[in-house]
């Protein structure tokens, strides 16, 4: 499997990615970008330190200015890309590394040259490089800077001060580091849930869109009598929120209590991940913003968001953007969420309940292999002379009833496919109809319950 995926670098380390390909890949983005400065941080992980020492030393290799900010989150890292010294050099980009939300036993790299993430063309350019060995020399200028107060000082000023009773559940990650210290600086009455700095995540999986992971949090809610809780995957840059009944909050409807509260101070486009429910599109309508779906995968939701100009973005993962600050930060969100609650003055629960549910399946996978995929997709495709339908990435058909998704794996020899339906008679009719156009899905789908 390769480690050069659609939005980023990533793999399991020691098998698929390990110190040469650090120190080959800090070579390329080098020989890429020569000259210019960059900022370089990681996460917790316990590989993290020895990846990162070999790709800056292919940086500094290739004539680079590493501008090396330590152990941080990714909304950390980000911050340090827009924000510096005025004194001191400017990153013109920057490296992550991280592999976020996946197991402990994965590592990978999160790129950014300007303010966007690579794109997949730059990420293939990449990986030709590394291939050909075809790199520039140099004498390369290496220091080391902290980001943390000024990042502390920053969501200080811009976000509002509370008093709710919260629990933070950071999964032993990167936000340990530093959301439990600023929240409490803040006023309020946080209660800690795995907020150690453990690189293994012995407590939960860092992926807290996995719900199931979730069970130790909505319980320390319910006992502890919270406002509400919240959970961050590895890097602290997803976000998903536990209401005050001990229940998680699907990110679609989290991210409609934030388009309300957006929509009521002024108008604008907000971007959505083509997987959400379809409460982000009717939430948008309701209020007279203007929806703009978008390909799943952080690369393309923040691409857009910037190019729109929009309001604010969100993804099914818990990624969470906002005009305001120009990206995602699982702090941030979190801080707004407790504003909301807090200048509403109902709990989190009540609010929740306002936003209608629908019947809508989990991200599933169905083996196939690749020298099939393509034929799949070409079955489904044909629903589209009777459906409208979308093919930005997979195929997408929508029914007055709900839709039906689905893409590739990006990650293994399988078919992801998600349906949203209304009501449990309008799933039997999706389930039927798609089948029908797939017999390769027909048995999974037999077997699919909402």
């Amino acid at each position: 499997m390769s480690i050069y995926k659609d939005c980023d670098i990533r793999g399991i380390y020691g098998k698929e990615f390990d110190e040469k390909d650090a120190y080959l890949i800090g070579k390329a983005v080098g020989t890429l970008h020569r000259g210019k400065s960059l900022a370089v941080g990681g996460d917790v992980r316990i590989s993290t330190p020895v990846l990162k020492e070999y790709l800056v030393r292919g940086l500094l290799e290739t004539g680079m200015h590493v501008i090396d900010i330590g152990c941080v989150t990714t909304p950390m890292f980000y911050f340090a890309l827009d924000t510096a010294d005025p004194c001191a050099a400017v990153p013109q980009g920057g490296i992550m590394v991280t592999a976020s939300h996946n197991p402990a036993s994965y590592n990978g790299f999160k790129m950014m040259f300007g303010n966007a993430p690579m794109t997949l063309e730059e990420i293939k350019k990449l990986e030709e490089l590394v291939y050909r060995q075809d790199f520039c020399t140099g004498t390369g200028i290496y220091e080391t800077r902290c980001v943390e107060e000024e990042y502390t000082d920053f969501i200080e000023r811009t976000c509002k001060k509370g008093s709710l009773k919260i629990v933070l559940d950071c999964c032993d990650g990167a936000a340990s580091k530093i959301v439990p210290d600023v929240m409490e600086k803040m006023g309020y009455e946080v209660i800690r849930l795995y907020c150690g700095n453990d690189g293994n995540f012995p407590n939960r999986n860092p992926n807290p869109a996995e719900y199931d992971c979730l069970a130790d949090i909505c319980k320390k809610v319910l006992e502890t009598g919270a406002d509400l809780g919240a959970a961050y995957d590895g890097d602290g840059d997803r976000v998903v929120f536990i209401d005050n009944k001990g229940h998680y909050m699907a990110s679609e409807k989290s991210f409609a209590v934030f388009i309300r509260h957006c929509l009521k101070k002024c108008t604008g486009s907000f971007v959505y991940d083509q997987k959400c429910a379809s409460l982000v599109k009717n939430t948008i309508l309701a209020y007279g913003g203007t929806p703009v779906m978008e390909r799943s995968g952080y690369g393309f939701i923040k691409r857009r968001f910037l190019e729109k100009g929009s309001l604010a973005a969100g993804e099914i993962s818990g990624h969470f953007f906002f005009r305001e600050i120009g990206r995602d930060d699982g702090l941030y969100a979190t801080l707004k969420m407790c504003e909301i609650v807090e200048n509403e003055r109902r709990n989190l629960a009540e609010i929740a309940e306002e936003f209608p549910d629908s019947i809508i399946t989990a991200d599933l996978r169905v083996f196939c292999p690749y020298e099939e995929q393509e034929r799949w997709l070409e079955e489904a495709s044909k629903m589209g002379n009777l459906y409208p339908m979308s093919r930005m990435d997979g195929v997408r058909i929508e029914f007055e009833e709900g839709w039906f998704l689905l893409r590739k794996s990006v990650t293994e020899q399988a078919m992801t496919y998600r349906i949203e339906a209304s009501d449990k008679q309008s799933l039997e009719m999706i389930k039927r109809i798609v089948g029908e156009a797939v017999p390769e899905l027909k048995k999974a789908l037999l077997n699919l319950t909402e």
